[in-house]
């Protein structure tokens, strides 16, 4: 059994979707920061200096100026400012990922398109005769 675990991990294809998800791990914390610490703090600006992260609707009694300060008090919140930069990471992340998938497909051969054919076979005689006959050329029949 561990002979069979070894042959099975060993794979190609184990090993290359190994490695495809510790990359992709790593690029999304890249996209992630660069969502974060460079897209948001402008959008935020443009916006009237709105920071996305602190924004929550307080679900509880009692009143909280920021989100850490409900979340220390154990105040029920809709968290809605931190879905959005959840939200706009996944479409940067889906964008960049489309980009990527893109680009391989450009660089990987495709196959070559078959020619359209130029010749047929007559149906009366079997013979091989141009695409564009009207009558066949060995046996004189009428070609729809």
């Amino acid at each position: 059994m561990l002979k069979e675990f070894k042959e099975f991990a060993m794979r190609g294809s184990v090993v290359d979707l190994a490695v495809g998800v510790i990359i992709g791990a790593a690029f999304g914390k890249i996209v992630s920061s660069m969502v974060e610490d460079i897209l948001m703090p402008p959008i935020g600006r443009l916006l009237g200096h709105v920071d996305f992260s602190g924004l929550f609707l307080n679900l509880g009694d009692k009143t909280y100026v920021t989100l850490v300060a409900a979340k220390a008090a154990g105040a029920p919140t809709l968290n809605y400012g931190l879905f959005l930069n959840t939200l706009i990471n996944f479409l940067i992340v889906t964008f960049a990922v489309f980009l990527v998938v893109q680009q391989v497909n450009r660089w990987t051969k495709k196959p070559a398109v078959a020619a359209a054919p130029t010749t047929k076979e007559c149906p009366q005689c079997a013979m091989t005769i141009p695409i564009a006959a009207k009558r066949c050329g060995h046996c004189t029949t009428q070609l729809v």
